[in-house]
């Protein structure tokens, strides 16, 4: 076959399957059987393997799963992706409403869907070609899972339209393919997954996407994240947009005028979700009109204008069998139940949260007991209360000990608190949760360095505290079970690289008491670097909104501590940033620019700054960057192909101005 023929059956072949594809995957309607289509695509295939050059990011053949990867590399995010506050019962959803109304008017509605119980991913296209797929990591910063997503068929390769924008969806394992999965592992004698949650997680973060592509996974799309010029007015309109498009969206949303109809709706949900192929775990409820979503705004946290409603936990019975103690970082000591075996909310428990010594005694547990059991949230197993009536007179109390498990120390209860601790700084369960913390996902995010992993090395003496860390060699790594040449050098190049991180991780890396991640990145911001930090007195950090008496007095002490200094010093010379590399604090100055309490726009493409750098600058200046036109926007500033956006400015009389005009405001 010549190249020209090769070529224009290519095109005719990309243009079937995708159709074909489109309807099994999407409309799930298949209008081919499995064996035609695959017939069409063995053909796609010989042909690419032919003309190479014929191969595009968009071909079919790009679902079989690519090469395997070395490791997933960090994407930070245009727009957050925000968790949702929760409600619990019909109370928490008036609430709701009531706080919207009271921001907006009477005159409101909500969209509700579905909440698909699997793994949050954003979706990038530029042109209406799928560029980047990304995990939503911690919000700000996810994993890059392109070619893992790639093999999703009902993820479009390429939409209807040629659009640049991000969107949002729930990536998740269908009840049949889970089963299905489980029972190979089975058979090959491997551990079973937990639920299909679990399931859509782990194949995703496989570094070979072959073993994604075998996995039958689907996604449902949830929002727009980033409309650019699509015109759309609210979250009903951005949904149909998204269909239009060529996306997979959830058909069993429902618009509602009333809080009525969405109670409605969730009660009616709370039975029909056991008839669904799928795993939901609540109801999600947004407002549908954009401009009101812009003016109810964000906390740090979440979005002001929707909730999840999440269903009530499952409870069930088990007997517990023994009372595990474990020792925190901070010396805390916490009591875990042991259970015989029982399925909750899809996953087999086996332990359980107790907390402390107090409510252990005040719900009389007993060594023993038959015990009623819940997931918190759907996620973490506690014992809710004890089935006294089934005691046969063989329960046996449990005794707190008197002295740390794991070092001997003697345990005491501060003043004030309901917690025994050990207070030995040389305790080994402190030094080892310490180390677990400081290379978790919110600290100093270390990839491959796990529990299992710090436990390994902390066991072989190959680590005392966080700076031996970035002493570890290639050779050291090579001694412990299970870790080869790759694995090791990926360890080591995950570990340098986190010596750039910004001081706000670092900070909450080393755990000072009652030091949270919002704290430490308040910490950072104000005071820029840890030879700073490190000589500040009590007044200095409480004259700082966020910092209260408690957290200003353990500072405090945490520093002074000869240690402390001699740990800081060791990590500077080893090459670990102190410094502060995040957006600067609007300082008072600041105030008098132009930009200060303006909520500014920006629409089409910027030369000489990333949009991301443009909304930062502003930000820096006191402005409030949004992604909408609306009565309540100040300025709109327009780049090249500047579109509905800057139709729209105009038709509200909004002063618009060109990106000259925006640097030359910055730089004054």
């Amino acid at each position: 076959m010549e190249r020209e023929q090769a070529q224009k059956r290519v095109r005719e072949l990309h243009d079937v399957l995708n159709q074909f594809n489109y309807e099994y995957h999407v409309l799930d309607k298949p209008s081919v059987s499995d064996a035609e289509y695959d017939s069409l695509l063995q053909e796609l295939l010989k042909l690419e393997q032919e003309f190479p050059e014929l191969q595009t990011e968009d071909s079919p053949t790009q679902r079989v799963g690519g090469n395997i990867l070395d490791m997933f590399n960090k994407v930070d995010h245009i727009t957050p992706m925000l968790s949702l506050g929760n409600a619990f019962n019909e109370q928490d959803l008036r609430d709701f409403d009531r706080r919207v109304k009271q921001a907006v008017g009477e005159d409101v509605r909500y969209v509700c869907e579905l909440k698909i119980d699997g793994l949050a991913v954003s979706l990038r296209y530029e042109d209406g070609l799928f560029v980047l797929g990304a995990t939503r990591g911690d919000g700000t910063t996810g994993e890059d899972i392109t070619m893992n997503l790639k093999t999703i068929k009902s993820i479009p390769l390429r939409v209807k339209e040629p659009v640049t924008m991000e969107v949002r969806g729930e990536a998740y394992m269908p009840k049949h393919s889970f089963e299905r999965l489980n029972e190979a592992k089975v058979a090959r004698e491997e551990e079973p997954f937990a639920n299909p949650r679990n399931a859509a997680a782990g194949s995703l973060r496989q570094l070979d996407p072959k073993i994604a592509a075998s996995r039958n996974l689907s996604v449902y799309v949830y929002s727009l994240a980033d409309a650019g010029e699509t015109g759309v007015d609210s979250h009903s309109e951005a949904l149909d947009y998204l269909d239009k498009l060529g996306f997979k969206t959830n058909k069993e949303r429902k618009v509602c005028g009333s809080i009525e109809e969405v109670l409605e709706y969730v009660t009616a949900w709370h039975t029909k979700r056991q008839d669904l192929s799928y795993d939901i775990d609540g109801i999600v409820i947004k407002v549908d009109n954009t401009e009101q979503q812009e003016q109810l705004g964000f906390t740090a946290k979440s979005p002001r204008w929707a909730i999840a409603y999440k269903f009530p936990a499952e409870e069930v019975t088990t007997r517990l069998l023994d009372i595990e103690l474990n020792i925190g970082r901070t010396g805390v000591v916490t009591p875990t139940a042991i259970l015989e075996p029982v399925r909750v909310a899809g996953t087999t428990v086996q332990r359980a949260s107790l907390h402390n010594e107090d409510l252990i005694r005040e719900k009389d547990i007993k060594l023993g007991d038959t015990v009623i059991v819940k997931k918190a949230g759907d996620i973490i197993p506690e014992v809710v209360n004890v089935l006294v009536e089934k005691r046969t007179g063989e329960e046996r109390d449990f005794q707190m000990p008197t002295h740390c498990p794991e070092c001997e120390s003697e345990l005491v209860r501060i003043e004030g608190e309901v917690a025994l601790r050990c207070i030995n700084p040389k305790c080994p369960a402190q030094i080892r949760e310490g180390l677990i913390h400081f290379v978790s996902r919110n600290a100093m995010n270390i990839d491959g360095l796990g529990e299992k992993v710090i436990a390994q090395l902390f066991r072989e003496n190959l680590i005392e505290d966080v700076a031996d860390l970035y002493k570890l060699t290639k050779e050291q790594l090579l001694e412990l079970e299970r870790m080869g040449e790759k694995s090791a050098d990926n360890l080591l190049s995950a570990i340098e690289k986190t010596k750039d991180n910004s001081l706000e991780r670092l900070l909450f890396g080393l755990g000072i008491r009652l030091v949270g991640s919002k704290a430490a990145k308040t910490l950072a911001m104000e005071f820029e670097h840890m030879d700073r930090l490190a000589g500040l007195t009590r007044e200095e950090l409480t004259a700082i909104h966020e910092i209260g008496d408690k957290m200003a007095d353990s500072i405090v002490t945490y520093f002074e501590q000869p240690e402390v200094t001699e740990l800081l010093s060791e990590l500077k010379d080893l090459g670990v940033n102190m410094a502060y590399k995040g957006p600067k604090k609007v300082q008072a100055e600041n105030v008098d620019s132009f930009f200060a309490g303006k909520t500014i726009v920006l629409t089409g493409k910027l030369e000489e700054l990333s949009r991301n750098e443009a909304k930062a600058a502003i930000e820096q200046l006191g402005g409030k960057v949004t992604g909408s036109v609306s009565k309540n926007t100040d300025l709109v500033i327009a780049g090249e192909e500047a579109g509905s956006k800057l139709t729209k400015a105009e038709e509200l009389g909004i002063e618009v101005w060109n990106e000259a005009q925006m640097l030359a405001e910055i730089q004054s």
